[in-house]
């Protein structure tokens, strides 16, 4: 492994460095003594962590790191009128998008692994980051969510391991060169780029199309798109799954008394091990299946399989325990898609409580849009839904689409929905209405989990 093709670009300056993904490749250049600058439009937890590093980190512009930058990294929300892009182009820079950046970045390493899928990338990521610390492995890891054992959402390591999260928006994943591939799934989402299920699948086979020769593909049997795709292809492919006789298989699944399951592995229909989780839901039995289905591929001993997945507690925001209020638990879940959210409730309904209170902020207004019946449809099935308004992201509110509608849909078959103008005066509700032996569930991509922060700071200081 060398960065000798990332040296010789120069000095990087990144535009939006606060990501969760370009905070992550900027520690990575700068722990391989690449000189890194950047800048964002507020400051962040990732941007003072940089800037202990050392790295120079400017709030706002400045046009001085750009003039003396050789490469400029920018991200895909960053508009094309940002006055350092403009600047850039202007000096006739080298101006590089985060993926296609991050693309060379990957030419670095012999092992490349790529984390691809709808649903569950986060989580699978973060599993098998697990099992290659544990096999000390030393492996490169960027993930997109804090994972505590390496206390952030990035490891440099010296190995020819990278462990990569690979998202499939505006197709950023076909920049990378893997040499595995993992395929968790393939649902409708981010249907303002791809515009039907269609375009998705013809992205994830050019994805595997990306493969070296004699690379492979991890598929999940499981799900009908998934399956589609891989018969396409030409490369050697492993699936997984539990309703399907595949190559990893998940049998005698018992779930204990707070949700947590185990389940026996049987590689090729020979039992292989049994493992129990402290994650909940069928949809981890198989992000469990597409780790011990890699790590088996890379010859790791099953006793480091076992011991980083029966240790994982969950990525960050994955539905994730928080805390609690009046003895009320709180749980984060950064679930956008209805498939995701479906998920959530699950998970909810194999926890003792009494009665479930969701609190949802949809994440863009696109998204929102074309997924509206189908988020009533899964929300009206909690006891109680809070909405709060759209959490915009990279778009502008064109007005066509809010989160009443959502409300007004479920409000045909559960009454106990209401909309909520902020997070003051959701806080203010559940504080009001919550009852003992419920449970709350913040979910969403932006910041509704400031909601149950708030909580849990007012139960300290009752």
């Amino acid at each position: 492994m060398t960065f000798d093709s990332i040296k010789k670009m120069g000095t990087v300056h990144m535009i939006g460095i606060g990501g969760v993904s370009m905070s992550g490749i900027a520690e990575l250049l700068n722990d391989y003594q690449i000189l890194v600058t950047g800048s964002d439009l507020k400051e962040s937890d990732n941007t003072r962590h940089l800037k202990e590093l050392g790295l120079k980190i400017v709030i706002g512009s400045n046009k001085e790191l750009v003039k003396q930058a050789d490469v400029i990294v920018y991200t895909a929300a960053i508009p094309k009128t940002d006055i350092e892009f403009v600047y850039a182009k202007e000096l006739g820079k080298k101006l590089m998008e985060r993926s296609e950046f991050l693309g060379e970045i990957t030419k670095c390493f012999q092992e490349c692994i790529c984390i691809s899928g709808t649903h569950g990338k986060t989580t699978t990521t973060s599993m098998l980051s697990m099992v290659f610390l544990e096999a000390q492995l030393d492996p490169t890891i960027e993930v997109g969510a804090y994972l505590k054992p390496i206390k952030g959402n990035n490891r440099t390591g010296h190995s020819p391991y990278f462990i990569l999260e690979a998202c499939e928006y505006v197709e950023s994943f076909l920049k990378f060169h893997p040499h595995t591939e993992i395929i968790l799934n393939i649902d409708n989402d981010h249907l303002d780029y791809f515009k039907n299920i269609e375009n998705i699948k013809k992205a994830f086979l050019k994805f595997t199309n990306n493969l070296d020769e004699t690379g492979t593909i991890i598929a999940n049997l499981d799900d009908i798109n998934t399956k589609e795709v891989v018969k396409k292809v030409n490369h050697f492919v492993i699936t997984y799954g539990i309703q399907e006789n595949a190559n990893f298989n998940a049998r005698n699944i018992k779930m204990d008394d707070y949700g947590f399951p185990t389940f026996d592995c049987y590689k090729n229909n020979t039992y292989y091990d049994t493992y129990t989780l402290k994650v909940h839901g069928q949809h981890n039995i198989l992000n469990a299946l597409a780790t011990i289905a890699t790590s088996d591929l890379y010859k790791i001993n099953k006793l480091f399989i076992k011991k980083a997945l029966e240790t994982f507690t969950g990525a960050n925001r994955r539905f994730e325990l928080i805390g609690s209020y009046k003895g009320i638990p709180i749980y984060d879940d950064y679930a956008h898609h209805p498939t995701e959210i479906k998920t959530t409730y699950l998970c909810a309904k194999e926890i003792p409580h009494h009665e479930t209170w969701a609190v949802f902020e949809p994440h863009t207004y696109s998204r929102t849009k074309d997924h509206l019946e189908e988020f009533a449809h899964i929300l009206k099935q909690f006891d109680h839904v809070i909405l709060s308004p759209i959490y915009a992201a990279r778009e502008t509110n064109t007005g066509e689409v809010s989160s009443k509608d959502i409300v007004n849909l479920i409000k045909k078959e559960n009454k106990n929905v209401c909309f909520l103008e902020n997070y003051e005066k959701i806080e203010e509700y559940l504080k009001e209405n919550v009852q003992k032996n419920d449970i709350i569930i913040l979910i969403g991509a932006g910041t509704i989990n400031q909601v149950g922060y708030a909580l849990i700071k007012d139960n300290q200081e009752i």
